[in-house]
């Protein structure tokens, strides 16, 4: 089936009582109870299926799921509260019988790196940083660490470089290791991470699934072996995502392939434009011919779809003048997020990576002159005629 198909119809149309609802209703009850105390005791025990409290299940939960299992390929899920909750819990759900040690990607959201560092790190789990998209100093890394997860993301934030992952799940099994995989940036149009042999793909589904800047969210999508310990950190640690949430993601995500098309054309157009602009410096793009990681692009994504995200560099800028750029900006939003049906800018070195240490962002290729462009739905000329006008 079609994933702009899957994205209408999966999930929903569950028949309750003697109707089928068109949509997944918001079931907001946090406890649920039964004909008999035995048969409660039977759904407790996953001995029949059904729900008893919010934390460990949810009817409106369970369609999204469902929902986000259909669209990246894979078995189980768990909707979170957040992006960085579902990270989290995919973390150490990779992590469950397996060595405390993580090979990160040297490009990653500044939050992450806040994670493995600050959070991890500190309970005992070693942490090294590596070159993904340098597959033998990668395997080199992991035959000495030793890992028991990669961690990655399928077009890093914010410049955008892509591994590949197939290759990198293929070092992952040789090692023992769980691949996982931040799918943000990429969504399941252009890849899925699951079907190249990863072993969790994980969302923040506040960005590009629901769409609309209406919702926090995150989710974990995995394959049979991890489902269980997924599920058990789910119901142990409670990061479930509130039923208003998951309706308004599933909503979000039924015009979600429509909506990254749109964006993915529209980014192409910005690029191209960026590029030949005098006070741009440089350009950041996966559909880029010269992109070092182009090989990879080529084979992993469908045809002329690279994502919507456009980082750039202007000439000559420090934070002044960055501010300056972002303040005359009448229909960009410069805001903190990404993946919304407008256009949005960004300047990592005051948000997304902010908690990243100056000489960590030197190292990561992050200048104070980056800045990170969310690429919309608008009319092209419209989002070209504002760059221009802020940028004059």
């Amino acid at each position: 089936m079609n994933i702009h198909t899957k994205a209408v119809h999966s999930g929903d149309r569950k028949r309750t009582g003697g109707h089928v609802p068109v949509t997944t209703p918001i079931h907001t009850a946090t406890s649920y109870f039964y004909d008999s105390t035995a048969q409660l005791d039977r759904v407790f025990g996953d001995e029949e299926k059904g729900y008893c409290y919010a934390r460990y299940d949810n009817p409106s939960a369970g369609a999204l799921e469902e929902l986000l299992c259909a669209l990246e390929g894979g078995d189980a899920a768990l909707a979170c509260a957040s992006g960085m909750a579902a990270l989290h819990t995919a973390i150490l759900a990779a992590l469950t019988d397996r060595r405390r040690s993580i090979v990160a990607a040297d490009a990653l959201y500044g939050a992450t790196v806040g994670l493995l560092m600050n959070v991890f790190e500190p309970s005992g789990v070693s942490v090294r940083f590596a070159d993904i998209c340098d597959l033998a100093r990668l395997r080199a890394v992991v035959a000495e660490a030793r890992p028991g997860c990669i961690l990655m993301e399928s077009i890093s934030n914010p410049l955008l470089r892509v591994g590949e992952i197939d290759s990198i799940a293929a070092i992952a099994n040789e090692a023992g290791a769980a691949l996982l995989v931040d799918n943000t940036f990429a969504t399941p149009l252009l890849v899925r991470p699951l079907e190249l042999g990863a072993h969790f793909s994980v969302h923040s589904v506040t960005k590009y699934l629901s769409g609309h800047g209406d919702v926090l969210g995150g989710a974990v999508v995995t394959n049979s072996p991890h489902a269980e310990p997924l599920r058990a950190l789910g119901r142990t640690i409670g990061p479930v995502l509130g039923p208003f949430e998951c309706y308004l993601t599933m909503r979000g995500i039924k015009t979600f392939p429509l909506r990254m098309e749109r964006q993915c054309a529209n980014a192409c157009r910005v690029a191209s434009w960026l590029a030949a602009h005098p006070r741009v410096e440089r350009v950041y793009f996966t559909g880029d011919p010269q992109h070092p990681d182009a090989a990879a692009i080529r084979r992993l994504f469908p045809p002329n779809l690279y994502g919507a995200m456009v980082s750039f560099e202007i000439r000559d800028a420090g934070r002044e003048e960055v501010f300056r750029f972002m303040d005359a900006l009448k229909t960009i939003v410069p805001a903190t997020s990404l993946g919304d049906v407008h256009s949005m800018v960004l300047y990592p070195v005051m948000s997304s990576h902010r908690s990243v240490s100056p000489k960590h962002r030197e190292r990561m290729g992050i200048g104070d002159n980056l800045v990170r462009l969310s690429v919309g739905i608008e009319a092209p000329e419209d989002i070209l005629a504002d760059l221009e006008q802020a940028l004059a």
